[in-house]
């Protein structure tokens, strides 16, 4: 099943309503059919009584490792966001004035479902409670250290799209069997394939589990594959992963940021 939150265009002071893909249109928990159009889409995660904690993988694709020159790391290289960086799908992501260059990410998001510590690989999709989509911007104009990417590259305010959906565990029978691709205004710029993780799935699990609790709702991005490229204000970049879902987001100038999707 494909979990969504979601504020109605109409309505919007029902607050944040859970609903679920039904049939090319989004079915709330009353039964109320809505279309797609009519909804402005949250990350799709539900709330949580305590800070969520948001890691994210770098250089965990070969391929990418190579791209920027780089040898994969033997150890999970892992940094942390502020939930603050999370947008929906369709939302907007600005491109600061004066940057240089700043390129999307394609991720797999794995959602936990539950606490998790000293997790054993081997039981490690026990505690996945889904899957969705992010597209993690970065700003290689802020970066020093590529190992550890200081906080202006990767934590600011909208910088994350995640969703449109979360996608139950049980309905992605094996994580590292998905094809991944972005596109620019249309244009093909990146494809590569979750069975090139250089630390899949479990082995994060167990990683991360064996140092520090996890927490129903934590969220980890796994990485990116070769095939970033700048993009810039006005672009529409489209992150798909196959199985997962198809996110939409459009990059703005600091003039139009923080203002609601039309």
């Amino acid at each position: 099943m494909k979990h969504a939150r979601i504020l109605l265009n109409h309505a919007p002071e029902r607050g944040p309503l859970h609903a679920v893909e039904d049939g090319g249109a989004l079915r709330l928990d009353d039964g109320q059919r809505v279309p797609f159009e009519a909804v402005r889409w949250l990350p799709p995660l539900a709330p949580v009584a305590r800070a969520r904690s948001i890691f994210a993988l770098g250089l965990n694709y070969a391929d990418h490792a190579k791209e920027l020159e780089f040898k994969p790391p033997e150890e999970p290289l892992v940094f942390l966001k502020g939930e603050a960086s999370l947008i929906g799908h369709r939302e907007h992501t600005v491109r600061p004035a004066g940057v240089s260059y700043m390129h999307y990410e394609c991720e797999l998001a794995v959602v936990i479902g539950r606490t998790a510590r000293h997790v054993k690989r081997a039981e490690a999709y026990e505690y996945v409670q889904g899957y969705t989509v992010a597209n993690d911007y970065a700003i290689r104009d802020y970066l020093e250290n590529w190992y550890r990417p200081n906080l202006r590259v990767k934590n600011r305010d909208g910088a994350t799209a995640l969703g449109p959906w979360l996608v139950d565990a049980a309905a992605v029978p094996d994580p590292h069997q998905l094809a991944l691709r972005t596109t620019v205004n249309g244009q093909l710029t990146q494809q590569g394939h979750t069975r090139d993780l250089v630390h899949n799935v479990p082995e994060l699990i167990e990683y991360l589990s064996s140092f520090m609790t996890l927490q129903a709702g934590d969220v980890i991005l796994t990485g990116t594959p070769e095939g970033v490229v700048n993009v810039k204000a006005g672009d529409e970049v489209v992150t798909e992963i196959d199985g997962i879902g198809r996110l939409v987001n459009t990059l703005v100038g600091d003039d139009v940021f923080g203002t609601p999707t039309p």
